[in-house]
């Protein structure tokens, strides 16, 4: 145990110091150019004697990534080499993922090689969705889409944006929404859909604002790309607002100039398009020094044809070929085709010498690229459905051991409880019959105490029933009888007479209602609900000839009587009854006012007058107030009673035409 303990420590020494070496040589690789070919095989050596455990494959993640970060690119394809093979050796999914993710990266920063780096982003992607590691999924997304954007597949970059917006929800990260919503903006925007284009270029800057990420002037390139979408709408004096207020920050000037010659040259040209020669072409000279000082040529490019443009519409054809040129040479140099099909583009413009020539040229090199885009896009969508179908049969496969599983527990639960259903039948059938007797008692015992209740409650809705019938019916038409007997029996003329001798016909026809209520034979009911509005003319007539009070009477002719409840239009009339009989008795009202108006899907029935009125917050009613409330509620109508000692009385009924 000794001896083996002395060697394992020697053994840990020596890798301790082999890593810290490999750090010295990486480091003097990037930083000391007298020594960097030594310096950078020396580590290389070391790379490929390395242990293959957690902790080194972790150092060489490191030093990959930051080879990469210094673009030491013999190091970086070295260490990322070695470490995918002991990656795979050791099953490490998550350092395997990682690595795939950063070779994706190099090819697409350092050797544009945007196949290479979509198999790599494909790779990475498989095993992080294996792993369920949404915040690198996420990113290896974006990163797809920034490829397929680069090679003209803007629907198919739409579509992975699409899938990282979801992912950075999910994961309510703001730096990762706002590099998203950037790169949705820049994608709608070369699909032409403008709209759009600002809508995610303004929540990313919403992002920026409610962070303050104002460190590397995120803000403002926001603004600039919003007013670029503006430019390129046609919208040019939108985009000047947006450039302006950009430039506002004076310190983008010093501490962005690259941004700064975006804003003032695209602030030229929108100025150029609108005939503002304000500061032109001072300002397309500007940026061109500042782009020229930056050594960046595909700004360069596109400063020299906006100086030609402006040269060009402003008659000086000379200086416009001269731009032009330039632009197309540095273009060839430059490498990039599309600075060149831009410059050609100008040049066949600007030179009619070589017009058909440049044209030419524009539209060949157009077809190759288009060409070239149309069979990455192609390539890139056999490779994106190869992995969907790899994933989709590895799920299949998931699915149906998943199934499998999950029958063989069911059927095993299944006959668990067969078994126990069939042991318990036995204990439970008694019981189960005793119950069953009990519930029968009971039930009996309900149904008969039920049809009690039935036959009560029907015994006592026909006595309610027929009380309401006499008051309001039968006593108040006697009661009209009687003061009409006692004004008629002072007289002992022909006209008293032949009066007594109506008040004795009418007698004779409440002898027959009492008749008929007696065998439920209600002659009157049939009568209001045949001709409603004759039998309430009747009744108002009736109280006009028959007591002092003025009668005004409105009845709302839209109202569809016939259409109106049977039950309705006899409860309004024992109503309309009942009131004027206590306004008759005990209000001495001067004036009185009637009146039915329909509102909508009900019927208001107003009845008022100008007597002496009484409390109307008393708790005790009479009975004929209490048969008013209760044939309002039969009606699902609503009442309200006003009423003031000395000040009258107001009652409101609403009914509604229909049942709701």
């Amino acid at each position: 145990m000794f001896l083996v303990s002395c060697s394992k420590n020697k053994k840990e020494t020596i890798n301790s110091k082999s890593k810290d070496s490999l750090e010295v040589y990486i480091k003097q690789s990037i930083d000391d150019n007298a020594n960097k070919i030594s310096s950078t095989n020396k580590a290389l050596s070391i790379i490929k004697t390395i242990n293959n455990d957690s902790v080194n494959r972790k150092k060489l993640l490191d030093i990959s990534i930051d080879a990469y970060r210094n673009n030491n690119k013999l190091i970086f394809n070295n260490s990322a080499k070695k470490l995918i093979e002991i990656s795979i050796e050791a099953k490490d999914s998550s350092i395997l993922g990682q690595i795939y993710r950063y070779k994706g990266n190099f090819f697409k920063s350092n050797e544009i090689n945007y196949d290479s780096s979509f198999i790599y982003y494909l790779k990475a992607e498989k095993i992080f969705r294996k792993l369920k590691d949404i915040d690198n999924l996420s990113s290896i997304y974006l990163n797809k889409s920034v490829v397929q954007y680069n090679i003209g597949d803007y629907v198919g970059a739409d579509r992975t944006l699409t899938q990282t917006y979801k992912i950075s929800k999910i994961l309510n990260n703001d730096n990762k929404l706002y590099v998203t919503y950037t790169m949705m903006g820049i994608v709608s925007n070369e699909l032409n859909d403008y709209d759009k284009s600002i809508d995610y270029y303004t929540r990313a800057l919403k992002i920026v604002e409610k962070n303050k990420l104002f460190e590397n002037f995120e803000k403002e390139t926001c603004i600039n790309n919003i007013g670029y979408v503006y430019q390129k709408k046609g919208s040019y004096f939108e985009a000047i607002k947006n450039y302006n207020l950009a430039l506002s920050n004076t310190s983008i000037k010093d501490n962005a100039k690259e941004l700064y010659s975006l804003l003032i040259d695209n602030l030229a040209y929108c100025k150029f398009k609108t005939n503002n020669q304000k500061d032109l072409p001072t300002l397309f000279y500007k940026s061109l020094l500042i782009r020229e000082k930056l050594n960046n040529n595909t700004l360069i490019i596109l400063s020299k044809i906006h100086l030609s443009e402006y040269f060009y519409e402003n008659g000086n054809t000379i200086k416009s070929k001269l731009f032009a040129n330039e632009a197309l040479s540095l273009s060839k140099e430059n490498g990039v085709s599309r600075d060149f099909l831009a410059a050609l583009k100008q040049a066949s413009i600007v030179d009619n010498e070589n017009s058909v020539k440049y044209s030419n040229e524009y539209v060949k090199i157009s077809d190759s690229i288009r060409d070239v885009e149309r069979l990455s896009q192609e390539k890139f969508s056999r490779l994106q459905l190869e992995t969907d179908e790899i994933i989709q049969e590895k799920d299949q496969l998931e699915d149906k051991n998943r199934n499998l599983l999950y029958f063989f527990f069911g059927s095993v639960g299944l006959f668990g409880f067969l078994y126990y259903l069939r042991t318990q039948r036995a204990k439970n059938r008694e019981l189960i019959y005793k119950q069953a007797q009990q519930r029968a008692n009971e039930e009996i015992f309900n149904l008969m105490m039920s049809q009690q209740a039935i036959i009560d409650e029907s015994r006592t809705q026909e006595k309610q029933k027929l009380a309401r019938d006499l008051h309001d019916g039968v006593l108040g038409r006697m009661f009209g009888l009687r003061l009409s007997l006692d004004s008629v029996n002072r007289k002992n003329d022909e006209a008293s007479l032949l009066k007594r001798l109506q008040i004795i016909d009418e007698l004779k026809t409440i002898e027959q209602d009492i008749r008929e209520i007696s065998h439920d034979l209600n002659r009157e009911k049939q009568v209001l609900i045949n001709n409603f509005v004759s039998i309430v003319n009747n009744l108002i007539e009736e109280q006009k000839e028959k007591h002092h009070a003025k009668v005004s009477f409105f009845l709302d002719t839209s109202i569809h009587w016939d259409k109106i409840a049977s039950a309705v239009k006899i409860n309004l009339y024992r109503i309309l009854q009942e009131s004027l009989q206590n306004i008759n008795k005990y209000a001495n009202a001067k004036n009185i006012n009637i009146g039915f108006v329909k509102n909508e899907d009900t019927i208001i029935f107003k009845i008022s007058d100008d007597g002496i009125g009484f409390d109307a917050n008393k708790k005790t009613k009479g009975i004929g107030t209490q048969n008013m409330v209760a044939r309002t509620k039969e009606c699902k109508g609503t009442i309200d009673i006003q009423s003031e000692i000395g000040e009258g009385t107001t009652i409101t009924i609403t009914i509604p035409t229909e049942n709701k």
